[in-house]
């Protein structure tokens, strides 16, 4: 009787407690429904993001392989290289009309065996809407300019102008050497082709050709001053601007670097100080009249700087008529061979008797 008792009291006693937990298990599973289950959100948004990857799995797939052709065709419908023995790349200003036409109808006529190609080089960026036009009507006819759009044309801007003229040979040209030239300049073609086809180049270094300056003292003043310069007291050896030849490789190597290189005002300065460093093989040639003012005429000379457009005329027709450069040889200044074996700054004795 009294376990009985007992058994009633704990009944009485927990049924609230009982009806309480009832209350409460209602009113989480109410919140689940109504908030939603975090994880189970996340749980069905990846299974949404697997199922949606796998239906679109094999479109995808197909779209790359759409892809992957066009890529191809892109490549395969890049211009290729234009293939030329020698490439004549030659500066000029956009008004020098004139003397491109001299060197056209000149020294560009002394070969006709197709081993050269030769453009001019003109920046474009400040041309005015007449000039542009003017230069579009000539490149029509002679299909021998190159306009660089993103650069100026001027004194300021002639290292420039042969950094990025050597960019667009090594993008667009297949070449064994470059002769860089401006348009004063007079060139032998014909003997200037004659001597490279001897040049092995596999067996040799590098070549850099022409009349090299190791004793010039750095410009402090005037237009061509180089504030920039702090290698030495003297520039080191370079070839003269008038007129110069690269091998390819190098024109390759400048390319591949310019962005490292300082550009000082001269650009036959800056093109030595690039290459000062490598393994190349500098041929000092006296027929190179190439430095600032002409040394004179000689008949062994293959290039000639300074030169008017009534020169090139004459040297031309002297060479069509006797064979020879000069109607009459003239020496105004001396040259000199170039020692190599003392600092640069002893390197340069100028002496008569030589071209």
């Amino acid at each position: 009787m009294v376990s009985c008792r007992r058994l009633i009291l704990k009944y009485a006693l927990f049924k609230p407690l009982r009806a309480l937990f009832a209350l409460f298990v209602i009113v989480v599973f109410l919140v689940i429904i109504l908030t939603g289950d975090p994880d189970l959100d996340r749980y069905k948004i990846k299974k949404f993001q697997r199922d949606e990857k796998a239906v679109d799995k094999g479109t995808f797939e197909s779209k790359l392989k759409e892809l992957e052709p066009q890529k191809d065709q892109t490549d395969n419908t890049k211009p290729p290289k234009t293939s030329s023995f020698l490439f004549i790349m030659i500066l000029t200003s956009p008004k020098g009309t004139e003397r491109r036409d001299a060197i056209r109808n000149t020294w560009l006529k002394l070969d006709n065996s197709g081993q050269y190609m030769a453009k001019f080089i003109i920046g474009g960026k400040s041309l005015t809407r007449s000039e542009r036009g003017m230069l579009e009507a000539e490149n029509d006819n002679y299909e021998d300019l190159v306009i660089i759009p993103d650069m100026k044309d001027g004194y300021h801007e002639l290292t420039n102008k042969v950094l990025q003229g050597f960019r667009w040979i090594d993008q667009h040209i297949d070449c064994s050497y470059v002769l860089k030239a401006d348009d004063d300049s007079f060139v032998r073609l014909d003997a200037v082709l004659s001597e490279l086809e001897g040049q092995t180049e596999e067996a040799k270094d590098p070549l850099y050709w022409g009349f090299f300056r190791g004793n010039a003292n750095v410009k402090r003043r005037g237009q061509w001053a180089e504030k920039k310069w702090v290698l030495c007291d003297h520039y080191l050896p370079y070839a003269n601007g008038g007129g110069y030849i690269l091998s390819s490789k190098l024109i390759n190597f400048i390319s591949k670097n310019w962005e490292f290189f300082q550009l000082y005002n001269s650009e036959d300065v800056s093109v030595g100080t690039w290459l000062a460093p490598l393994k190349v093989h500098r041929l000092h040639d006296t027929r190179f009249d190439t430095e600032y003012r002409s040394r004179g005429c000689n008949n062994l000379h293959i290039v000639s700087h300074k030169q008017s457009i009534q020169d090139m005329y004459s040297k031309y027709e002297s060479l069509q008529k006797t064979g020879k450069l000069c109607e009459e040889e003239e020496e105004i200044r001396n040259s000199f061979e170039y020692d190599w074996k003392v600092p640069p700054s002893q390197c340069c004795k100028r002496q008569s008797g030589l071209p």
